[in-house]
């Protein structure tokens, strides 16, 4: 090796060195701001989505380009790096530094990934997604597998959506609502949605049950209750633009807040409250006298 090649290497180690000493400075500012801010930093980490979403199998999906926004966690290494993948611990100070001078001198491979609904999960690749992040890349090549999801994730998806994410995968394998009604989007975040949901359902039943003079299957309760009792007030609360004054909340955050009401109505009344009615006395906060 000539003194000058050497020399040059030396230079563009020291260069890399001082890009993750900014990089690392960067995650020091994002950790502060987001205890300002309550927005998390944090990487998921695909082990925990994978068990709690209940993941199994996987596809290869082939060499592709990936964009570098949609990556929000790493398999194993999700403590290493802020959620835009700036290195948080000195520690990688050498090993980030190696591989920026590899990726200027153009020598290493694709980065693998997990694909999970819209977001990609690190397999082996961290440190050239972070220093292709805080060079600007859009995009990254790599090889992607595959988990099919039952429910979504997007990329702004944190830690704590994951136990909003394991009920729905609960409630989906109970219920089957999914494949009953591909179109369904129910995602309550309110602590127990889920649960009150299934009692929706069961009660539902039961009076269905009653009605007939027969048993109900289980599968024709649940899109009875969805066809029936769920969309009619999801449809109110949409034809009167309620959820727009509950920033943070969903459909089905409204649709059991208004039924909880509906019923209260119907108990105070003594007749049966349309779910038009009630999502307009709901909304107003008025007595629906008018209306009955």
């Amino acid at each position: 090796m000539s003194f000058s090649f050497q020399r040059r290497h030396t230079i563009s180690h020291l260069d890399s060195l001082r890009d993750f000493d900014r990089a690392r400075r960067k995650a020091f500012i994002q950790q502060i701001l987001s205890l300002i801010t309550g927005q998390s930093q944090d990487l998921l980490s695909f082990e925990e989505v994978q068990k709690r979403l209940r993941l199994r199998n996987r596809n290869y999906r082939g060499l592709q380009q990936v964009p570098l926004d949609r990556i929000v966690g790493s398999v194993g290494r999700y403590r290493d790096f802020t959620r835009t993948f700036l290195p948080r611990g000195g520690g990688l100070r050498e090993r980030w530094a190696a591989v920026e001078d590899r990726v200027k001198e153009g020598g290493l491979p694709p980065v693998e990934l997990f694909l999970v609904g819209d977001v990609y999960f690190v397999r082996d690749g961290n440190h050239r997604v972070s220093i292709a992040r805080t060079q600007g890349a859009p995009t990254i090549e790599a090889y992607v597998w595959e988990y099919p999801s039952r429910v979504p994730l997007g990329p702004d998806v944190d830690p704590d959506d994951l136990f909003i994410k394991q009920g729905y995968v609960e409630f989906l394998e109970q219920t089957h609502l999914d494949k009953l009604r591909p179109a369904q989007n129910i995602e309550p975040i309110a602590p127990g949605g889920y649960r009150e949901l299934l009692e929706h359902i069961a009660v539902h039943r039961y009076f269905m049950d009653r009605e007939r003079g027969g048993e109900m299957s289980y599968e024709e309760a649940v899109v009875s209750w969805y066809d029936n009792v769920y969309c009619p007030v999801v449809e109110a609360i949409r034809a009167h633009s309620v959820l727009q004054r509950f920033p943070g909340r969903t459909e089905a955050d409204l649709y059991i807040w208004v039924s909880r009401y509906q019923y209260e109505l119907s108990r105070r009344y003594g007749r049966s409250v349309s779910a038009e009615v009630a999502v307009d006395a709901w909304a107003e906060r008025r007595p629906p006298l008018e209306q009955l």
